[in-house]
């Protein structure tokens, strides 16, 4: 983002993190002590949750709970977090934002995190062992992608165009994604899914928690298309997660 970030003391020692998959990455880096506070999102650790300070949402962060923290860094997400209220914190505390569209952007983040935290040797091993787990079980090249059509909204419908990390995730996974021509989320019909013909479609388990109940529509417009509730956080989060992602992309290849 073209900005300096000074920390008043290094590595940091009340660090507020207003992004459940970075959150869950300070928690591998052995930060229990030093993260003061998380978001009402921020589900893993479960022990976390239950215990650490909540700052309201990824997108409705409460400045004043944020303020009483008295964090000496704020870690955030250009997607996930609202630029005004970001605008506003970084007048007060230094604020180091992520931009993940990539695994490369993700594996840049781990280690730029692990600098930022006093971290660094255990920040590299996990990006070292993440980008091994993705070359030993995912191959560059597939024989055939399946076509998918990737959901990750009800009413109205919403789709993962390309420009978003479940894209790239999609695409080093071996799927086709069918609205690709399109940017980041956009709202589709149902008409326009079956224009798309996919051989796949994915509704996935977060944002919206989509579960069985929700697939008859589709079945009647894509009568040959396989449906399947798929793992949102192994597509989205950018962060530790990233380790279970591979073996998970595989089993749903072997899926028909």
């Amino acid at each position: 983002m073209g900005r300096i970030v000074a920390l008043p003391v290094h590595p940091p020692r009340r660090i507020v993190s207003l992004v459940p998959s970075q959150t869950e990455l300070l928690a591998d880096l052995g930060l229990a002590a030093e993260v003061v506070g998380i978001t009402k999102f921020c589900t893993h650790p479960e022990q976390w949750f239950r215990t650490k300070k909540r700052v309201g949402g990824t997108k409705t962060v409460s400045l004043e709970k944020v303020a009483a923290l008295e964090p000496d860094l704020i870690i955030g997400n250009k997607e996930e977090n609202d630029r005004e209220q970001i605008e506003v914190l970084a007048k007060q505390f230094p604020v180091w934002m992520s931009a993940v569209y990539t695994l490369v952007d993700a594996l840049e983040m781990i280690r730029a995190v692990g600098n930022l935290t006093g971290t660094a040797t255990r920040a590299n091993d996990l990006a070292r062992q993440i980008q091994q787990a993705f070359d030993q079980n995912l191959p560059m090249n597939f024989n055939v992608r399946p076509r998918v059509a990737y959901f990750i909204w009800r009413k109205p419908y919403m789709v993962v165009g390309r420009d978003t990390f479940i894209h790239s995730m999609l695409e080093i996974a071996g799927f086709e994604n069918v609205f690709q021509n399109r940017r980041r989320y956009p709202e589709i019909t149902l008409d326009a899914l079956q224009a798309a013909a996919p051989d796949r479609i994915f509704l996935s388990s977060e944002p919206f928690p989509f579960k069985e109940k929700h697939f008859e529509p589709f079945r009647g417009i894509c009568p040959a298309a396989t449906i399947q509730v798929v793992d949102g956080a192994l597509f989205s989060w950018y962060g530790s997660r990233l380790l279970q992602a591979p073996p998970y992309f595989n089993s749903l290849r072997e899926k028909n």
